[in-house]
């Protein structure tokens, strides 16, 4: 079994904000793969299927934390512990700045680069489950980060935005696989 999780901020006024691509990653998972509801646990929404891989199918968990994004490790560890996932097994999508709107950068283990949900879940489980970074810029000023992760995508990120979705939907049967490197190619090529 694998468990991916996506992070964002629970309420409707930040559906659409940069914070959210983690979301809309697991989102766009669980439309490609014809997971099943979301339903309430683990103080999150989850959803649960199966990824079809060359290797055989994978018994997966899609989770959208509750907690807010910078809490996000509460819901993360009750659904490791729940499943006795190995770190190995953990694989979140999140928004990162310092990467050019629409890149991805897989890699397992690590320190957290300021983001707090990524500090969060680290103090939960520990630092080896692996983090698939969305790249959405940086505004230029460290003092407009906020502001600028808080913010909707504009029109224009539109254009690169949904094609990536698609990608990582498509692509992610390698990451259930362990094939981070795969994944990372043939999402980041357009």
């Amino acid at each position: 079994m694998v468990l991916i999780a996506g992070l964002g901020n629970p309420e409707d006024k930040y559906r659409n904000n940069r914070h959210n691509a983690g979301f809309m990653a697991v989102d766009a998972i669980a439309r490609a793969h014809d997971f099943g509801p979301w339903r309430r646990k683990f103080s999150a929404l989850a959803s649960s299927g199966v990824l079809q891989t060359p290797d055989g199918p994978v018994k997966t968990l899609l989770l959208k934390p509750q907690t807010f994004y910078n809490e996000s490790g509460r819901a993360l560890q009750a659904a490791a512990s729940f499943y006795k996932l190995p770190l190995s097994r953990i694989i979140v999508f999140h928004d990162d700045i310092d990467l050019a709107p629409g890149k991805v950068r897989v890699k397992c283990g690590g320190g957290s680069a300021g983001n707090n949900g990524i500090k969060s879940i680290a103090a939960a489980l520990g630092p080896g489950f692996c983090r698939a970074r969305i790249g959405v810029g940086h505004p230029g000023d460290k003092a407009q980060v906020v502001s600028h992760v808080l913010k909707d995508f504009s029109k224009a990120d539109q254009a690169w935005l949904a094609p990536l979705l698609e990608r990582i939907a498509d692509a992610v049967p390698l990451l259930a696989e362990g094939r981070m490197d795969a994944f990372q190619t043939r999402v980041n090529c357009r």
